[in-house]
């Protein structure tokens, strides 16, 4: 068996994961990961999810020390917070300056869980690292394949879609053949403090809060106007371009009109450049659907698909797999053509690639395009 060094949260899925290694007869040794300074940045500022007596990542250490006393397994404390401010939060700031919608779980898994620390574990002697993500590994032929997990409703291969080859191959999941329920059920079994504990949520490491606040510190408020992509209309105001996003309902302050069906306003574009947000009303409105984007920063973990390749992408995390065909510009750049116009794929975000249940890998979404007949501003 092997000596394993697995990530522990304090919730109730690294727990579990760690429970399962040790089953299986691995020698496993638990680290805690701090990688978010609350204090020094200013996070009990006017945040109202935040317990003045203990601040939520020292409350995740307490139930982390609980978890492996429990299981009566080591447990290490690491700081990243220097290497998660350089490789994720610097990304994060840059691409909502730039308009763009990002997602730092991808690259907190990149930098830092499958970096840093997989760094840190081979400083140990160890030969793998886990987490309590919900994915499995597959090794045929050499090579190791990232797949969907046995509970596809939690499945988290989109998150892990920039993780390399050489990641995946020092890494397990221990959590790849069972669903949450059998999660909690086991945790239940082993008496943990954490087993009723609720999923995190939020920016990975960061937490939960008001977002759009949490970016006001770092970003201006700017306010500006609220067209209406179809006629041009003013409809409002809005406090910055930066904070919201494609496809986004809630949080325009746009009410009905009068003498005009209501339908809801959605996102439809973003002009940072002339600091407008354009809207467009109704969740089927063809200004919310592109059928072309182009993405760069690609990371292909096992196998690279060929051009013209049929195959299914995910754009957003729960969303459904859709179908397109993948079309090589250069080394770091494709172009994926959908099989039909879908909603809200929306630049910043990632753009993860399957084949069937093996996860590819992806990268990040530059630019949308629709071919349709309408008047794209």
């Amino acid at each position: 068996m092997a000596r394993v060094m697995i990530g522990l949260s304090g919730g109730v899925d690294s727990a579990v994961a760690a429970y399962l290694l040790k089953k299986q007869g691995h020698e496993v040794i638990a680290c805690f990961m701090r990688n978010w300074d609350a204090l020094a940045n200013g996070d009990f500022l006017g945040n109202p999810t935040i317990n003045n007596d203990q601040c939520p990542q020292e409350a995740d250490w307490d139930d982390a020390v609980a978890v492996a006393k429990a299981l009566d397994i080591p447990l290490l404390r690491i700081d990243f917070v220097k290497e998660y401010w350089d490789e994720v939060f610097t990304y994060l700031i840059r691409e909502y300056k730039e308009g763009r919608t990002p997602n730092p779980d991808i690259y907190c898994n990149k930098y830092i869980k499958f970096d840093a620390f997989m760094n840190f574990a081979k400083q140990n002697q160890c030969d793998y690292i886990a987490m309590g993500h919900y994915a499995k590994r597959m090794d045929k032929d050499g090579i190791t394949y990232l797949c969907k997990s046995f509970d596809k409703n939690k499945d988290q291969t989109y998150f892990l879609s920039q993780v390399s080859q050489e990641q995946l191959a020092f890494s397990l999941f221990p959590l790849g053949d069972i669903d949450k329920t059998e999660v909690r059920r086991i945790a239940h079994e082993l008496n943990l403090k954490v087993a009723d504990k609720k999923d995190s949520t939020g920016v990975c490491f960061i937490g939960e809060r008001n977002f759009k606040e949490f970016l006001k510190n770092y970003i201006p408020a700017m306010k500006g106007k609220i067209i209406d992509i179809e006629n041009g209309r003013v409809l409002g105001e809005h406090d910055g371009v930066m904070y919201y996003t494609i496809g986004q309902r809630k949080g325009l302050g746009i009410g009905g009109i009068s003498g005009e069906k209501a339908q809801g306003w959605f996102i439809a574009k973003k002009d940072i450049k002339n600091n407008i947000l354009y809207v467009a009303s109704g969740d089927e409105n063809e200004y919310l659907f592109s059928d072309e984007c182009i993405v760069s920063h690609l990371n292909f973990n096992s196998v690279k698909p060929v051009e013209g390749y049929h195959l299914n992408a995910k754009f957003r995390y729960r969303q459904e797999d859709k179908p397109v065909t993948i079309h090589y510009l250069d080394n770091d750049r494709i172009k994926l053509v959908f099989d039909e116009p879908y909603k809200a794929v929306t630049p910043g975000q990632a753009a993860v690639l399957y084949d069937g249940d093996i996860c590819l890998g992806g990268g990040l979404i530059d630019e949308t395009y629709y071919k349709g007949k309408r008047n794209d501003l």
